[in-house]
Protein backbone atom coordinates (compact mmCIF):
# COMPACT_ATOMS: atom_id res chain seq x y z
CA UNK A 1 0.00 0.00 0.00
CA UNK A 2 1.09 3.88 -0.32
CA UNK A 3 0.11 6.65 0.66
CA UNK A 4 0.98 10.46 -1.01
CA UNK A 5 2.83 13.15 0.67
CA UNK A 6 3.75 16.46 -0.25
CA UNK A 7 6.73 17.01 -2.35
CA UNK A 8 7.17 20.22 -0.43
CA UNK A 9 7.02 19.31 3.07
CA UNK A 10 6.76 15.97 3.10
CA UNK A 11 3.38 15.91 5.11
CA UNK A 12 0.75 13.05 4.60
CA UNK A 13 -2.35 13.84 2.49
CA UNK A 14 -4.10 10.86 1.64
CA UNK A 15 -4.38 7.34 4.14
CA UNK A 16 -2.90 4.41 2.81
CA UNK A 17 -4.00 3.69 -0.69
CA UNK A 18 -3.78 0.17 -3.04
CA UNK A 19 -3.43 0.97 -7.00
CA UNK A 20 -6.37 -0.31 -9.70
CA UNK A 21 -6.89 0.52 -13.13
CA UNK A 22 -8.26 3.96 -13.92
CA UNK A 23 -11.88 4.40 -14.40
CA UNK A 24 -13.14 4.48 -17.86
CA UNK A 25 -15.48 7.08 -17.06
CA UNK A 26 -12.76 8.79 -15.30
CA UNK A 27 -13.37 12.31 -17.46
CA UNK A 28 -16.91 11.97 -18.43
CA UNK A 29 -18.86 14.66 -18.81
CA UNK A 30 -22.66 13.36 -17.98
CA UNK A 31 -25.89 15.54 -18.80
CA UNK A 32 -26.54 18.79 -17.81
CA UNK A 33 -26.76 19.79 -13.77
CA UNK A 34 -26.32 15.67 -12.99
CA UNK A 35 -25.36 14.75 -9.83
CA UNK A 36 -22.71 12.29 -10.14
CA UNK A 37 -21.36 10.25 -7.70
CA UNK A 38 -17.37 9.88 -6.09
CA UNK A 39 -15.44 8.21 -8.86
CA UNK A 40 -12.98 6.12 -6.80
CA UNK A 41 -13.80 3.28 -4.11
CA UNK A 42 -12.48 4.12 -0.66
CA UNK A 43 -9.15 3.02 0.13
CA UNK A 44 -7.97 2.95 -4.05
CA UNK A 45 -6.05 5.02 -6.38
CA UNK A 46 -5.41 5.50 -10.43
CA UNK A 47 -3.22 7.44 -12.41
CA UNK A 48 -3.94 8.83 -15.82
CA UNK A 49 -1.22 8.00 -17.87
CA UNK A 50 -1.68 10.78 -20.19
CA UNK A 51 -1.04 14.73 -19.57
CA UNK A 52 -4.04 15.85 -18.09
CA UNK A 53 -5.14 19.29 -16.97
CA UNK A 54 -4.55 23.33 -17.41
CA UNK A 55 -2.61 24.27 -19.27
CA UNK A 56 -4.49 23.26 -22.78
CA UNK A 57 -2.93 23.92 -26.55
CA UNK A 58 -5.73 23.87 -29.23
CA UNK A 59 -5.33 21.50 -32.08
CA UNK A 60 -3.96 24.25 -34.87
CA UNK A 61 -1.20 24.96 -32.40
CA UNK A 62 0.32 21.44 -32.31
CA UNK A 63 2.35 19.72 -34.89
CA UNK A 64 1.47 16.89 -36.33
CA UNK A 65 4.38 14.76 -35.44
CA UNK A 66 4.16 15.74 -32.05
CA UNK A 67 0.55 14.72 -31.70
CA UNK A 68 1.18 11.04 -33.56
CA UNK A 69 4.46 10.58 -30.81
CA UNK A 70 1.44 10.84 -28.01
CA UNK A 71 -0.86 8.68 -29.67
CA UNK A 72 -3.25 11.02 -31.20
CA UNK A 73 -4.56 10.16 -34.95
CA UNK A 74 -6.88 12.45 -35.80
CA UNK A 75 -7.76 15.74 -34.23
CA UNK A 76 -9.51 17.18 -31.39
CA UNK A 77 -10.51 20.64 -29.81
CA UNK A 78 -7.19 20.59 -27.26
CA UNK A 79 -4.97 18.59 -25.89
CA UNK A 80 -3.45 18.92 -22.37
CA UNK A 81 0.09 20.59 -21.89
CA UNK A 82 0.37 19.44 -18.35
CA UNK A 83 2.08 16.62 -16.69
CA UNK A 84 1.24 12.82 -17.49
CA UNK A 85 0.72 11.09 -14.10
CA UNK A 86 -2.47 12.11 -12.77
CA UNK A 87 -3.41 10.55 -9.89
CA UNK A 88 -7.09 10.50 -8.60
CA UNK A 89 -8.42 9.58 -4.93
CA UNK A 90 -11.47 9.77 -2.90
CA UNK A 91 -12.20 13.10 -1.24
CA UNK A 92 -12.29 11.14 1.59
CA UNK A 93 -9.39 9.77 1.33
CA UNK A 94 -7.33 13.11 1.57
CA UNK A 95 -6.05 14.38 4.49
CA UNK A 96 -4.27 17.99 5.23
CA UNK A 97 -5.05 20.07 2.66
CA UNK A 98 -6.89 23.47 2.36
CA UNK A 99 -8.94 24.91 -0.16
CA UNK A 100 -7.11 27.82 -2.54
CA UNK A 101 -10.48 29.71 -2.72
CA UNK A 102 -9.30 32.06 -5.97
CA UNK A 103 -8.39 28.45 -7.75
CA UNK A 104 -12.29 27.63 -6.87
CA UNK A 105 -13.82 27.61 -10.10
CA UNK A 106 -16.53 26.17 -11.17
CA UNK A 107 -19.89 26.54 -13.07
CA UNK A 108 -23.23 26.65 -10.98
CA UNK A 109 -23.01 23.57 -8.72
CA UNK A 110 -19.20 23.31 -7.24
CA UNK A 111 -15.65 23.06 -8.03
CA UNK A 112 -14.33 21.85 -11.67
CA UNK A 113 -10.33 22.06 -13.06
CA UNK A 114 -10.13 25.35 -13.76
CA UNK A 115 -6.54 26.86 -14.47
CA UNK A 116 -4.48 24.61 -11.69
CA UNK A 117 -4.63 22.82 -8.51
CA UNK A 118 -7.63 24.39 -6.07
CA UNK A 119 -6.35 22.37 -2.99
CA UNK A 120 -2.70 23.13 -1.14
CA UNK A 121 -0.40 21.63 1.32
CA UNK A 122 -2.04 22.83 5.23
CA UNK A 123 1.46 22.65 6.21
CA UNK A 124 3.64 24.72 3.89
CA UNK A 125 0.33 25.79 0.84
CA UNK A 126 2.26 24.30 -1.94
CA UNK A 127 -0.34 23.79 -4.48
CA UNK A 128 -0.93 19.84 -4.66
CA UNK A 129 -4.70 18.60 -6.05
CA UNK A 130 -7.78 19.78 -7.17
CA UNK A 131 -11.06 19.03 -5.91
CA UNK A 132 -13.73 18.30 -8.49
CA UNK A 133 -17.18 17.99 -7.91
CA UNK A 134 -19.13 20.07 -10.29
CA UNK A 135 -22.23 19.17 -11.78
CA UNK A 136 -22.22 16.58 -14.40
CA UNK A 137 -18.73 15.30 -13.38
CA UNK A 138 -17.55 12.32 -11.25
CA UNK A 139 -16.31 13.46 -7.51
CA UNK A 140 -12.95 13.23 -6.85
CA UNK A 141 -9.70 14.74 -5.81
CA UNK A 142 -6.90 14.96 -8.65
CA UNK A 143 -3.21 14.43 -7.30
CA UNK A 144 -0.69 17.06 -9.20
CA UNK A 145 2.16 14.47 -10.28
CA UNK A 146 5.06 17.21 -9.69
CA UNK A 147 3.71 17.95 -6.38
CA UNK A 148 3.15 14.90 -4.26
CA UNK A 149 5.30 11.47 -3.64
CA UNK A 150 3.96 7.89 -3.29
CA UNK A 151 5.66 6.41 0.03
CA UNK A 152 5.21 2.63 0.34
CA UNK A 153 3.58 2.06 4.14
CA UNK A 154 3.28 -1.38 6.29
CA UNK A 155 0.25 -2.83 6.00
CA UNK A 156 -1.08 -5.74 3.71
CA UNK A 157 -1.86 -4.40 -0.02
CA UNK A 158 -4.76 -5.66 -1.66
CA UNK A 159 -3.96 -9.11 -3.65
CA UNK A 160 -3.86 -9.21 -7.21
CA UNK A 161 -7.08 -11.12 -7.67
CA UNK A 162 -7.87 -14.14 -10.39
CA UNK A 163 -10.56 -14.17 -12.46
CA UNK A 164 -11.68 -16.79 -10.73
CA UNK A 165 -12.36 -15.34 -7.43
CA UNK A 166 -13.66 -11.87 -9.21
CA UNK A 167 -16.04 -14.15 -10.73
CA UNK A 168 -17.16 -15.17 -7.23
CA UNK A 169 -17.38 -11.70 -6.15
CA UNK A 170 -19.72 -11.22 -8.64
CA UNK A 171 -19.85 -7.42 -8.39
CA UNK A 172 -21.69 -6.29 -11.99
CA UNK A 173 -22.66 -3.26 -12.46
CA UNK A 174 -26.35 -2.57 -13.33
CA UNK A 175 -26.99 -0.99 -16.37
CA UNK A 176 -29.80 1.13 -14.93
CA UNK A 177 -29.93 3.29 -12.24
CA UNK A 178 -31.40 6.04 -10.42
CA UNK A 179 -30.63 9.98 -11.43
CA UNK A 180 -30.60 13.13 -9.80
CA UNK A 181 -30.20 16.86 -10.54
CA UNK A 182 -28.45 19.07 -8.67
CA UNK A 183 -30.86 22.26 -7.02
CA UNK A 184 -34.43 21.25 -8.03
CA UNK A 185 -36.84 23.90 -7.22
CA UNK A 186 -38.91 21.09 -6.74
CA UNK A 187 -36.91 19.60 -4.01
CA UNK A 188 -35.99 16.04 -4.73
CA UNK A 189 -35.83 15.25 -8.76
CA UNK A 190 -34.89 11.63 -9.68
CA UNK A 191 -35.39 9.63 -12.59
CA UNK A 192 -34.48 5.98 -14.01
CA UNK A 193 -31.98 5.96 -16.43
CA UNK A 194 -29.35 4.05 -18.21
CA UNK A 195 -26.14 4.01 -16.15
CA UNK A 196 -23.62 6.60 -16.93
CA UNK A 197 -21.20 3.94 -16.29
CA UNK A 198 -22.76 1.86 -18.94
CA UNK A 199 -22.64 4.84 -21.68
CA UNK A 200 -18.88 5.28 -21.23
CA UNK A 201 -18.15 1.61 -21.82
CA UNK A 202 -20.33 1.30 -24.42
CA UNK A 203 -18.29 4.67 -25.93
CA UNK A 204 -14.92 2.96 -25.78
CA UNK A 205 -16.50 -0.45 -26.99
CA UNK A 206 -18.10 0.87 -30.04
CA UNK A 207 -14.96 2.68 -30.88
CA UNK A 208 -12.87 -0.48 -31.14
CA UNK A 209 -15.97 -2.43 -32.81
CA UNK A 210 -15.95 0.10 -35.78
CA UNK A 211 -12.13 -0.07 -35.77
CA UNK A 212 -12.40 -3.83 -35.78
CA UNK A 213 -15.22 -3.76 -38.42
CA UNK A 214 -13.23 -2.90 -41.52
CA UNK A 215 -16.18 -1.06 -42.99
CA UNK A 216 -18.17 -4.25 -42.86
CA UNK A 217 -21.25 -4.45 -40.71
CA UNK A 218 -20.87 -6.49 -37.73
CA UNK A 219 -23.52 -8.09 -35.54
CA UNK A 220 -23.40 -8.78 -31.48
CA UNK A 221 -25.36 -11.30 -29.45
CA UNK A 222 -29.44 -10.51 -28.90
CA UNK A 223 -31.13 -9.32 -26.00
CA UNK A 224 -28.91 -6.57 -24.05
CA UNK A 225 -25.97 -6.29 -25.96
CA UNK A 226 -27.62 -5.65 -29.06
CA UNK A 227 -29.66 -2.74 -26.80
CA UNK A 228 -26.58 -1.22 -26.21
CA UNK A 229 -24.45 -1.88 -29.72
CA UNK A 230 -26.82 -2.84 -32.41
CA UNK A 231 -28.55 0.20 -33.19
CA UNK A 232 -25.51 2.61 -33.38
CA UNK A 233 -23.57 -0.36 -35.77
CA UNK A 234 -26.00 -0.64 -38.14
CA UNK A 235 -26.45 3.21 -38.22
CA UNK A 236 -22.80 4.02 -38.77
CA UNK A 237 -21.80 0.76 -40.77
CA UNK A 238 -22.55 0.59 -44.54
CA UNK A 239 -24.78 -2.64 -45.30
CA UNK A 240 -24.14 -5.23 -47.82
CA UNK A 241 -21.11 -6.53 -47.54
CA UNK A 242 -20.73 -9.99 -45.42
CA UNK A 243 -20.64 -9.21 -41.82
CA UNK A 244 -18.68 -9.56 -39.17
CA UNK A 245 -19.61 -10.94 -35.83
CA UNK A 246 -18.76 -10.23 -32.25
CA UNK A 247 -18.96 -12.74 -29.33
CA UNK A 248 -19.31 -12.20 -25.65
CA UNK A 249 -16.07 -14.14 -24.28
CA UNK A 250 -14.28 -14.17 -20.98
CA UNK A 251 -13.67 -15.95 -17.73
CA UNK A 252 -16.59 -18.53 -16.98
CA UNK A 253 -18.04 -18.72 -20.66
CA UNK A 254 -17.68 -21.07 -23.35
CA UNK A 255 -14.77 -20.72 -25.77
CA UNK A 256 -15.29 -18.35 -28.24
CA UNK A 257 -15.72 -20.50 -32.02
CA UNK A 258 -13.80 -20.30 -34.70
CA UNK A 259 -16.21 -17.98 -36.77
CA UNK A 260 -16.28 -15.27 -34.05
CA UNK A 261 -14.27 -11.97 -35.52
CA UNK A 262 -14.23 -9.93 -32.58
CA UNK A 263 -14.40 -10.77 -29.33
CA UNK A 264 -16.03 -8.14 -26.08
CA UNK A 265 -14.08 -9.39 -23.46
CA UNK A 266 -13.75 -8.34 -19.54
CA UNK A 267 -10.39 -5.76 -18.29
CA UNK A 268 -9.33 -6.54 -14.86
CA UNK A 269 -10.41 -4.17 -12.29
CA UNK A 270 -7.21 -3.71 -10.60
CA UNK A 271 -4.62 -4.14 -13.51
CA UNK A 272 -6.45 -2.88 -16.50
CA UNK A 273 -5.16 -5.94 -18.44
CA UNK A 274 -8.07 -7.53 -20.74
CA UNK A 275 -8.79 -11.08 -20.82
CA UNK A 276 -7.26 -13.16 -23.07
CA UNK A 277 -8.44 -16.45 -24.07
CA UNK A 278 -5.55 -20.00 -23.07
CA UNK A 279 -5.34 -20.02 -27.53
CA UNK A 280 -3.19 -17.14 -28.25
CA UNK A 281 -3.30 -17.64 -31.45
CA UNK A 282 -6.61 -16.46 -32.05
CA UNK A 283 -7.03 -14.34 -34.92
CA UNK A 284 -10.05 -12.05 -33.48
CA UNK A 285 -10.31 -8.47 -32.40
CA UNK A 286 -10.35 -8.22 -28.64
CA UNK A 287 -12.56 -5.18 -27.32
CA UNK A 288 -12.57 -4.36 -23.94
CA UNK A 289 -15.22 -4.12 -21.87
CA UNK A 290 -14.93 -2.53 -18.01
CA UNK A 291 -15.38 -5.68 -15.59
CA UNK A 292 -18.46 -4.80 -14.10
CA UNK A 293 -20.66 -4.16 -17.26
CA UNK A 294 -19.21 -7.40 -19.02
CA UNK A 295 -20.04 -9.06 -15.35
CA UNK A 296 -23.87 -7.91 -15.81
CA UNK A 297 -23.98 -8.84 -19.68
CA UNK A 298 -22.58 -12.03 -19.43
CA UNK A 299 -24.47 -13.06 -16.24
CA UNK A 300 -27.11 -10.86 -15.85
CA UNK A 301 -28.98 -11.04 -12.52
CA UNK A 302 -32.76 -10.69 -13.21
CA UNK A 303 -35.25 -9.49 -10.80
CA UNK A 304 -35.77 -11.17 -7.75
CA UNK A 305 -38.96 -13.17 -7.50
CA UNK A 306 -38.22 -14.62 -4.41
CA UNK A 307 -37.68 -12.13 -0.68
CA UNK A 308 -34.20 -12.26 0.74
CA UNK A 309 -34.48 -14.23 4.05
CA UNK A 310 -35.84 -12.07 6.54
CA UNK A 311 -37.82 -9.62 4.64
CA UNK A 312 -41.00 -11.70 4.43
CA UNK A 313 -41.95 -15.77 4.81
CA UNK A 314 -40.53 -18.10 3.18
CA UNK A 315 -42.40 -19.12 -0.24
CA UNK A 316 -44.34 -15.67 -0.56
CA UNK A 317 -43.84 -13.94 -3.81
CA UNK A 318 -42.72 -10.79 -4.33
CA UNK A 319 -44.63 -8.15 -5.43
CA UNK A 320 -43.08 -5.47 -5.93
CA UNK A 321 -42.35 -4.21 -10.07
CA UNK A 322 -39.33 -4.47 -11.36
CA UNK A 323 -37.30 -1.20 -11.64
CA UNK A 324 -38.59 0.90 -14.23
CA UNK A 325 -36.89 1.56 -17.54
CA UNK A 326 -35.20 4.18 -19.17
CA UNK A 327 -37.73 6.63 -21.48
CA UNK A 328 -35.27 6.54 -24.47
CA UNK A 329 -33.14 4.36 -26.38
CA UNK A 330 -29.57 3.38 -24.95
CA UNK A 331 -27.05 6.11 -26.16
CA UNK A 332 -23.30 5.38 -26.18
CA UNK A 333 -20.63 8.66 -24.30
CA UNK A 334 -19.59 10.54 -27.19
CA UNK A 335 -16.81 11.68 -25.12
CA UNK A 336 -15.28 8.44 -24.45
CA UNK A 337 -16.52 7.45 -27.90
CA UNK A 338 -13.84 10.24 -29.67
CA UNK A 339 -11.49 9.62 -26.44
CA UNK A 340 -10.78 6.45 -27.72
CA UNK A 341 -11.33 6.47 -31.33
CA UNK A 342 -8.68 9.24 -31.85
CA UNK A 343 -6.34 6.74 -30.20
CA UNK A 344 -7.03 3.74 -32.17
CA UNK A 345 -4.72 4.17 -35.41
CA UNK A 346 -7.96 2.91 -37.82
CA UNK A 347 -9.41 6.11 -37.29
CA UNK A 348 -6.85 7.33 -40.38
CA UNK A 349 -9.39 5.13 -42.59
CA UNK A 350 -11.28 7.69 -44.67
CA UNK A 351 -14.80 6.26 -43.60
CA UNK A 352 -13.93 6.11 -39.92
CA UNK A 353 -12.46 9.78 -39.68
CA UNK A 354 -15.68 10.93 -41.21
CA UNK A 355 -17.56 9.16 -38.50
CA UNK A 356 -15.66 11.14 -36.17
CA UNK A 357 -15.81 14.21 -38.07
CA UNK A 358 -19.77 14.16 -38.03
CA UNK A 359 -20.07 13.10 -34.46
CA UNK A 360 -22.03 16.65 -33.14
CA UNK A 361 -25.03 14.96 -36.13
CA UNK A 362 -24.97 11.42 -34.76
CA UNK A 363 -25.34 12.75 -31.23
CA UNK A 364 -28.43 14.81 -32.43
CA UNK A 365 -30.07 12.06 -34.27
CA UNK A 366 -29.71 10.29 -30.92
CA UNK A 367 -26.82 7.40 -31.33
CA UNK A 368 -24.60 8.90 -28.50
Amino acid sequence: MFVFVCAGCGARLTIPLSRVALPVHAHQRYGNGIQLPVLMESGTFAVEPEPWGAPWRRWEEIDPDEATARGIHAPLYALSDGAPGTIVVAPGDIRGTVLVPEEGSGYCCGLDWGDGPNLACEACGLPVASRIDDCSLWQAVWLAPDAVHRLPVDGTDAAMLSWAELLEEGKGTPPMEPITRWGSLDGLDHWWSWSPQWEAAAGQALAHLLAASDGRPVTVPQGQIAEVFQRALDALLPAGRPARRAVLAGPGLPVPDTGADIILVPTHPQSGEPWSPADADTAAYAVPLPFGVWMWMAFPEPHPHLPTPGAMPDGVLRDDPPAPRPYYLFRADPGTFQHTLVRLPAVRSPWLREILENLTHHTRAGLF
